[in-house]
């Protein structure tokens, strides 16, 4: 079963520098393995209009829409009651949400922390046992804080929860002594005989000089993989080239 996902990074300060997301590699490993490849990536404003129109779209598109940032206690973070809107419902108080942060918070509980206790209505709430104010989940999408340690955590608590497809699994050949111009055309032949696998050339150059290209081959298909990653090696051999199995050494 084929699945995907796209992923809607969302913060003003992630589109100017300010913050330097630390969130896509961790979901994509992690979706890749329960066999939901992230297919799509949107770094998208604080925004009302932008929010609501990319909500829409994408899970229209995607089976599963994840999304980062926005539901803090600020005024900033608008998230919630954009994702509300993208769904046609109200964005409302949650009671168990509610009465579990004003236990936790007591007296200090004010208006700006009552926030996090709304959701749009019908959503199921993502626990969150790092810092307590969940995330949540409506239809198919899921809506988690944009800090790394509590997005991890959230998406651990989530993804038990979650219909798999195949896994995604990948076979990479790396080598020194060979570059990309060298390898192009045969590497795009072999692409055109695995249209349904990704085949990616990744050059990297260390700082003790070392240089060379990793090639990489992913998939659900894992007969095909094995007859790709066999042709990425007789490649290398074929250019005159060492190949050596797995990523390159830092």
């Amino acid at each position: 079963m084929r699945r995907t996902a796209a992923l809607i990074l969302i913060g003003n300060e992630i589109l100017s520098g300010r913050t330097r997301d630390d969130n896509i590699q961790f979901l994509a490993t992690n979706l890749g393995e329960l066999g939901i490849p992230l297919r799509e990536i949107r770094v998208i404003p604080d925004v009302r209009e932008t929010i609501v129109k990319t909500v829409v779209e994408l899970r229209a598109r995607y089976d599963e829409v994840f999304t980062t940032g926005g539901i803090g206690p600020t005024h900033d973070d608008i998230t919630g009651p954009c994702v509300a809107e993208a769904f046609g419902v109200p964005w409302e108080f949650h009671r168990p949400t509610f009465d579990m942060l004003q236990e936790q918070f007591g007296a200090d509980f004010n208006a700006a922390r009552q926030r996090m206790a709304k959701l749009p209505r019908g959503a199921v709430p993502i626990p969150n046992p790092v810092s307590r104010a969940p995330g949540y989940s409506i239809g198919n999408v899921h809506v988690m804080a944009g800090v790394p340690r509590i997005m991890r955590a959230m998406f651990n608590e989530l993804a038990p929860s979650l219909k798999r497809g195949a896994p995604v699994f990948s076979r990479t050949w790396y080598t020194t002594s060979l570059f990309e111009g060298t390898i192009a055309d045969g590497l795009e032949a072999i692409q055109t005989q695995f249209p349904d696998l990704d085949i990616g050339s990744y050059p990297f150059h260390r700082d003790d000089g070392r240089r060379g290209v990793a090639l990489v081959a992913k998939g659900q298909d894992v007969p095909d993989l094995e007859k790709a990653a066999q042709a990425i090696h007789d490649l290398i051999k074929e250019k005159g080239g060492v190949p050596v199995e797995g990523e390159p050494p830092p």
